[in-house]
């Protein structure tokens, strides 16, 4: 089973920003698509952003104009660089694998995600 591991999270004040980062064994990473996914408290894991093999990519309305991810494939490393954060952000950030523009259907195990908390 793939198993990617997530980095980056924190406490930081609304309007703050912060970068996590997603890597895998050997080039997973570089060979799949990405998706970074999140879950608040009492709510369903949602996508946030995802970036194909092929370099496209799709957000949540919720984040368009705020996060951005990338890929830097000599790293075999994903970024979220998450900017203008607000409390509805708070919540556990995963990265996780999928095949072509599949970004709602992603195949690797779950990792234990990294905690994101914006303060009011």
């Amino acid at each position: 089973q793939v198993h990617l591991v997530e980095s980056g999270g924190g406490l930081v004040q609304a309007g703050g920003s912060l970068r996590l980062s997603c890597g895998g064994p050997g080039r997973i990473v570089s060979i799949n698509g990405v998706g970074w996914y999140r879950q608040a408290p009492g709510k369903q894991r949602e996508l946030v952003a995802g970036i194909a093999s092929g370099g496209s990519t799709d957000y949540a309305d919720s984040v368009k104009g705020r996060f951005t991810i990338s890929r830097d494939n000599a790293k075999n490393t994903v970024y979220l660089q998450m900017n203008s954060l607000k409390p509805e952000d708070t919540a556990v950030y995963y990265c996780n694998v999928f095949a072509g523009t599949s970004y709602y259907l992603p195949f690797g195990s779950w990792g234990q995600g990294t905690q994101v908390t914006v303060s009011s």
